[in-house]
């Protein structure tokens, strides 16, 4: 046998390494306990900590944009102060390397973290299911893919990479400080709304991207933590010299009664195509986990199918949002807004099925504006006397289609508004949103994040806080008991054991206590059954019962299911460990719910 090389003391194993990272992290947690007593007895320091969480997040933004635009200035070699989508024409040659490479590099990445990015957590569903949890090393890896996605030219925005990375903070940050779950969950809202705020300049819109979005409610316990993130976000871009993504700049035109009842129309409209185009995106993403590939080979595939689209016009690439100026300043005939329309969310379909990352925001807000100046071109084809505004249409559908495929309603309202300046656009786009929103929750009640969640079994329509029911299993919600007795036992000897006063049921087990079954004490009595018959033949719901790590979902399905007032629970091998009855079930939801509700209104 060959011995290893001595190295000394210069080689540490990895067990080691873990260890000793976590024994410092164990340091400096104890080192933040007085921090941390501060921050749950004082409201106003807590606001502070949201603030300089606010400031890494707007940082981080203007790291993420940068590294994406130098990625794309090397390889597209244009200029600093230009955007790749408004450029009027890309070498077949860069696209021939830059979009498969691209499409290697995630496939990579894809290969060598499988486990963790299958299992990756964004900001919303880590408030939804894991109480803000959100693991700090998952985030690297879905920003550095998402900066590769969109700086090798896919069709997908950085606003996934942005929220990340300011939920991704704030998480670390009060998983550090070990905050309580609700002022955690607050604390990854303010982070990823800082975020959005940043990206657009637009605090407001940040601060409701926060509450509808990623905490799923506004209380005023969350305001001030957002409010002040959101704003300590947009300062520390501006203080950086970011530009913040204006897809408009101004409205025109007055808006009249008429423009109100069609831009309810266009609401409906943008509501059909939203659903269209995140079932779209599912079927295709379907078929693409279908092939017969390894899986890092998809986006490699994905990036030579995007290669003609991007051919035909480079407005497809990347996140689009440059090339509006394009679109809305020269009017374009209906014709051909239709076709970039389907080019784009082609693209962006294609780019997010086989394995991009990245998010949709960007792009509906593109394919929103483009909807609008058809809607607008199509009515004034058809009535000339509506009169309709194309570039206030085209804002008024940016914000209808965000709210179809993303969501929130006053947060795409108030980005209109922070964009514009303009209050009666802001009018005709709220009411455009409220009708996409009612009619995308009547026919799907879905949008993009929650859709995809549903397909991976979780049952949730926004960022309200159900991971709390999880950890209620039937191990946490069990009563024990000690009335059992052997399922080998006669009447007479149940009679002698349990009068009728004692309990109003009993459980059978054999000689190793596994379940067999439930017998009601009464009707040993009422029936006048004969002392020597085997208490067997009284026994009821010998297959009713849930095991002990079973959620509250799947006890209250039984409930219901079975009918029955006291279900037993068992471990693996049935033995059994105490019951649960519908009544006591109630009440722990009732006062679980309670004090979930209190936190989330800040009354504890």
């Amino acid at each position: 046998m060959i011995s290893a090389p001595s190295f000394g003391n210069s080689l540490v194993s990895p067990a080691k390494n873990l260890a000793s990272g976590h024994n410092l992290e164990q340091r400096l947690r104890r080192a933040l306990l007085p921090f941390r007593q501060v921050l749950l007895s004082s409201e106003p320091s807590f606001i502070l900590l949201a603030a300089l969480v606010g400031l890494a997040a707007g940082t981080a933004v203007v790291v993420i944009h940068g590294l994406a635009v130098s990625i794309q200035i090397y390889l597209f070699g244009f200029s600093p102060e230009a955007k790749l989508s408004p450029e009027r024409m890309v070498s077949p040659w860069y696209l021939l390397i830059a979009l498969p490479v691209g499409g290697a590099i995630i496939g990579f990445t894809r290969t060598i973290f499988a486990k963790r990015l299958k299992s990756a957590v964004d900001v919303m569903e880590a408030n939804a299911l894991y109480g803000g949890r959100i693991p700090f090393r998952d985030s690297i890896v879905l920003i550095f893919q998402n900066i590769i996605s969109n700086g090798f030219g896919a069709s997908v925005g950085l606003e996934a990479a942005y929220a990340q990375a300011g939920g991704g903070i704030a998480s670390r940050a009060g998983q550090v400080l070990d905050l309580k779950r609700q002022n955690l969950r607050t604390l990854v809202g303010a982070g990823a709304g800082a975020a959005i705020a940043a990206a657009f300049g637009a605090p407001l819109a940040g601060a409701f991207y926060a509450f509808e979005i990623v905490l799923g409610g506004y209380t005023a316990a969350t305001l001030a933590p957002v409010a002040a993130a959101c704003l300590m976000g947009v300062l520390a871009a501006q203080t950086l010299n970011f530009d913040p993504f204006v897809v408009a700049s101004s409205a025109n035109h007055s808006i009249r009664l008429l423009d109100y009842g069609l831009f309810m129309g266009l609401g409906i409209v943008a509501a059909l195509v939203g659903i269209l185009l995140i079932r779209s995106l599912s079927f295709v993403e379907s078929m693409a986990s279908k092939l017969p590939v390894h899986e890092g080979l998809r986006p490699v595939i994905g990036g030579i199918l995007l290669m003609p689209l991007c051919i035909i016009t480079p407005q497809v690439m990347s996140s689009g949002h440059g090339s509006l100026y394009l679109y809305l300043s020269y009017q374009l005939g209906l014709s051909m807004l239709m076709g970039i329309f389907c080019l784009k969310a082609l693209a962006s379909i294609i780019s997010l099925s086989f394995g991009f990352r990245g998010g949709l925001f960007f792009a509906s807000l593109f394919l929103g504006a483009i909807l609008g100046a058809i809607y607008a071109t199509a009515i004034n084809s058809i009535y000339p006397m509506a009169l309709l505004s194309i570039n206030n249409t085209a804002l008024v559908g940016m914000a209808a289609l965000a709210v179809a495929v993303i969501g929130g309603p006053m947060t795409m309202s108030l980005l209109v508004l922070e964009i514009t300046h303009d209050f009666a656009l802001t009018a005709g786009v709220f009411t455009a949103t409220l009708f996409t929103n009612a009619v995308v929750r009547d026919r799907f009640g879905h949008n993009l994040a929650t859709f995809r969640l549903k397909q991976r079994g979780e049952n949730i329509f926004n960022a309200r806080d159900i991971g709390w029911t999880k950890s209620l299993s039937a191990i946490a919600l069990m009563r024990k008991t000690q009335d059992r007795i052997d399922h080998k036992a006669t009447v007479g000897q149940f009679k002698a054991q349990y009068p009728l006063s004692v309990t109003s049921r009993v459980f059978l087990v054999d000689e190793v206590g596994v379940y067999r079954g439930l017998i009601l004490t009464a009707k040993a009595y009422i029936d006048q059954v004969p002392d020597e018959k085997p208490i067997l033949d009284l026994m009821q719901n010998s297959d009713i019962y849930v095991a002990r790590d079973d959620s509250l979902a799947s006890v209250l399905k039984a409930f219901k299911r079975t009918g029955a007032d006291e279900i037993a629970v068992v471990d693996a091998e049935r033995t059994l460990l105490g019951y649960i009855s519908e009544r006591l079930l109630n009440r722990r939801y009732a006062e679980e719910l309670e004090r979930n509700q209190k936190e989330f209104f800040g009354e504890e």
